[in-house]
């Protein structure tokens, strides 16, 4: 699997969520088996890029490579500062966000809203591209199906951005029209991979090695892209590796794996973030992590009271530890018990 000149190790994706996918988690996720990720949208707009939320973003220390980054907006002459400014500071890969449907970014008319301006759309895939080729790097774009169910142009958009120089192409299949809701349709993605050249990437609802391997074979896909599905569950990917390989299932992780994973994670976190608001942030990855798990429910509740760091992980490393007294391996979900990939809440697929 290639993107232009730059090989993967594999074809399972991360794919880029607002308030998930930041330096942490992605390399959380690289070292369970992802071949590759997609940061947080970066805005195109120059004013926002000192903010500390962009500066956030844009951090790429010790990120193994490829190191790729999203941007989004509506001006081509903007996304193509933004992109040239992203790979100043290590990106190299700029993907463009045809896909968000956050209604406080298509209501500036970017992320899928792009879709119902076509001219536009590829402007700014044209200006992206003359941007990024005398750095050799390459360009990638993610979209949705379509604004809705009755525009449907993925397959025309994505024609043409293959003609102005993209270099892989992600397919969310919902229209933004959808958002979240219903269940992914995958023939527009089969559609868009015969007729390309370029990689086609699958996205939406890929929660399960069956899954997955049902996504494969339904598109043809070259790639799967996992974004829900791995809140709480970063592990997912080995997981889907395996079955992929082999047509049988790991067993579950070990226990004390797990809380290894999540503590190393959580260290990360807070080194990002600082104390402050690492602590707050964290909460929503450590509820993701026990909320199907036996008096994960109750231990979220109480964690979510926590102020301070260390007793943050101090908490987290007990529950852990008294979860592997009693098993081994990690238990099923609990009956009734939710699933992050449902809880769109916290978080906006881009």
């Amino acid at each position: 699997m290639r993107i232009g000149a730059i090989e993967l190790p594999n074809n399972l994706f991360v794919a880029p969520m607002a308030g998930v996918t930041d330096r942490p988690f992605r390399m959380l996720c690289r070292s369970l088996g992802a071949g590759y990720a997609v940061s947080e949208m970066v805005t195109s707009q120059r004013a926002l890029w000192a903010s500390l939320k962009t500066s956030r973003r844009a951090d790429h220390a010790g990120e193994p490579a490829p190191i790729a980054v999203q941007i989004a907006g509506v001006d081509p002459a903007e996304m193509a500062d933004a992109a040239r400014y992203n790979v100043d500071r290590g990106a190299q890969v700029i993907d463009i966000n045809m896909g968000c449907p956050a209604k406080k970014v298509c209501s500036k008319w970017a992320g899928s809203a792009l879709m119902q301006d076509e001219p536009l759309a590829l402007a700014i895939v044209e200006a992206v591209v003359a941007a990024c080729a005398p750095l050799n790097v390459p360009v990638t774009l993610k979209m949705r199906t379509g604004w809705c169910a009755a525009e449907r142009n993925a397959v025309r958009l994505a024609r043409a951005a293959e003609g102005a120089g993209v270099a892989m192409l992600t397919v969310h299949g919902r229209t933004r029209e959808q958002g979240y809701t219903g269940q992914a349709e995958y023939d527009t993605v089969a559609a868009v991979k015969a007729a390309l050249r370029i990689p086609v990437v699958a996205n939406g609802d890929i929660d399960s090695p069956e899954k997955a391997q049902g996504v494969l074979r339904a598109t043809g896909a070259d790639a799967l892209m996992i974004g829900r599905a791995a809140m709480g569950r970063p592990w997912i990917f080995r997981e889907i590796a395996y079955f992929l390989a082999t047509g049988e299932h790991l067993p579950p992780p070990a226990t004390h794996d797990v809380r290894r994973w999540l503590t190393a994670h959580l260290h990360d976190h807070y080194g990002l973030y600082g104390e402050h608001i690492g602590v707050r942030s964290a909460r929503k990855h450590i509820g993701w992590a026990v909320r199907t798990l036996p008096g994960g429910a109750a231990f979220r509740d109480e964690m979510n009271l926590i102020d301070d760091t260390a007793l943050q992980l101090r908490a987290v490393d007990g529950y852990f530890e008294t979860l592997a007294d009693r098993h081994e391996r990690l238990p099923l979900p609990a009956a009734g018990a939710g699933n992050a990939a449902n809880d769109h809440s916290t978080a906006l697929a881009a």
